[in-house]
């Protein structure tokens, strides 16, 4: 997989502002794939970490809809720090990504939109496989 940092993307999520509050919304279009999965992490404590992983196929869009937490990203060569603490900005994660997600704020609640489902053979758990994988 030749997936770089620079095939992250920052989604816009549209809203409707509102003095009664704000609704934000994400229907097909605004997502880059076929959403299969959806999952949520929250309680994380701010010391823990999540995530370290990649994935071989599957590609993700994380939205803090509360709170905030960072994600740091490897490509193999290059690696970034994002932090997401807006409910109307996502970030897609793209397949051959390393991704560890940390500093997660107290109350933070973070979405995750998958476009596969759940299948353990698509992980890469271990940061050396991550490195075999990414030079074949």
């Amino acid at each position: 997989m030749s997936s770089q940092i620079t095939d992250l993307k920052i989604i816009d999520i549209p809203k409707v502002q509102d003095p009664r509050g704000n609704l934000a919304f994400i229907e097909k279009d605004i997502i880059p794939f076929p959403i299969k999965r959806v999952y949520y992490l929250y309680d994380v404590p701010s010391s823990a970490h999540r995530g370290g992983h990649a994935h071989k196929k599957l590609f993700q869009v994380l939205v803090a809809l509360s709170g905030s937490f960072e994600v740091h990203l490897k490509d193999g060569d290059n690696e970034t720090k994002i932090t997401l603490n807006k409910p109307d900005k996502a970030l897609l994660i793209v397949p051959g990504i390393w991704r560890e997600i940390g500093n997660f704020s107290s109350g933070s609640v973070c979405l995750v939109l998958a476009s596969e489902e759940y299948d353990e053979e698509d992980y890469i758990r271990d940061y050396a496989d991550f490195e075999l994988f990414k030079r074949t």
